[in-house]
């Protein structure tokens, strides 16, 4: 019996064999496959790691660069103190939060044109294409064209505005008090046609069965897009949102080219504040406690709309 039990027991030939050789086949992969991801990590490490975390202990110290290392002088938490206190900043954080308003505003319109050009129009290529246009333009081209639009005297918006009984046009983006509209303005009509596009994309992957079933149940064009449409994109107006919103909070380079923040501070962003202060005033401890507080908005907001989507997303 025990001899057996023996004989059942050792292993048949060749089994050690292959299970050495499965391993060492097993480690090669995994060794040639770090090998050809290594130039994106090390670029990701060098390029993105390494300055989040340099920018997180720099917003501790008075740095101006250009003393170099010597000149770093450890401040503790007197940087985000001051920014308490800092009118300029303290506006940049409420234009920011103004501007958040482009978004649901840009969502809807884009909504709505995907639903006409899905069903109702012909030729669907050329109006992709027209509406998508101005969001792959380039920035400084966009920004030209809508500085003779916005042009005071003789622009055509304010002959417009003028030629239907408007006898004192604003003067947009030279106006304090519509500079920031402007440049909301301008930010709409940038981003809608990437956000039809998507939408159009979500509408495609809706089932018809479940249209042709309303019809049958007698639901009117109104009950079909509030009980089968907008719920079904709900997955597609998340992903909308989410990145929408942190873009309003990179808002850069149509400020860079049009106002610099002007006039009077009206259109200046945390993002071209933080350039301000770093690359003109070269106060570079300072902007990165800006960036520090920026990061912090971006992650607490994302964050907030993760949670809350369980409750209006349906997959």
């Amino acid at each position: 019996m025990e001899q057996r039990m023996e004989t059942a027991a050792v292993a048949p030939p060749g089994i050690g064999e292959r299970t050495q050789k499965g391993g060492s086949l097993q480690r090669g992969e995994t060794l040639w496959g770090m090998l050809f991801v290594s130039p994106m990590l090390l670029g990701v490490f060098i390029l993105v790691l390494v300055p989040i975390v340099a920018t997180m202990v720099l917003g501790f110290a008075d740095w101006n660069f250009v003393q170099g290392w010597n000149g770093i002088r450890w401040v503790g938490f007197e940087n985000f103190r001051n920014l308490l206190h800092d009118d300029m900043f303290i506006k940049s954080v409420r234009n920011n939060v103004i501007f958040l308003l482009t978004v649901p505003v840009y969502m809807l319109i884009s909504m709505v044109l995907a639903i006409l050009i899905d069903r109702f129009v012909y030729m669907k290529s050329y109006f992709k294409v027209a509406y998508f246009m101005p969001y792959i333009s380039s920035v400084v081209a966009v920004a030209v064209v809508w500085q003779v639009l916005f042009q005071p005297s003789y622009g055509p918006i304010n002959e417009l505005l003028k030629s239907i009984g408007v006898h004192h046009p604003p003067k947009w983006i030279a106006d304090p008090h519509f500079a920031l509209l402007s440049i909301m303005m301008i930010s709409v009509w940038i981003s809608i046609g990437f956000n039809m596009i998507i939408y159009i994309a979500g509408l495609q992957s809706i089932p018809r069965d479940l249209y042709e079933a309303a019809d049958i149940d007698g639901a009117n064009g109104w009950t079909k897009f509030t009980r089968i449409t907008v719920p079904l994109l709900s997955p597609t107006s998340f992903f909308l949102m989410v990145t929408g919103i942190i873009s309003t909070f990179k808002v850069f380079d149509i400020i860079a080219v049009m106002t610099q923040g002007g006039p009077v501070g009206s259109t200046t962003m945390m993002v071209w504040y933080l350039y301000d202060t770093a690359f003109v005033n070269l106060k570079v401890g300072y902007a990165s406690a800006i960036a520090a507080v920026l990061f912090a908005f971006v992650m607490l907001i994302t964050l907030g709309q993760w949670s809350a989507q369980k409750k209006w997303v349906n997959y």
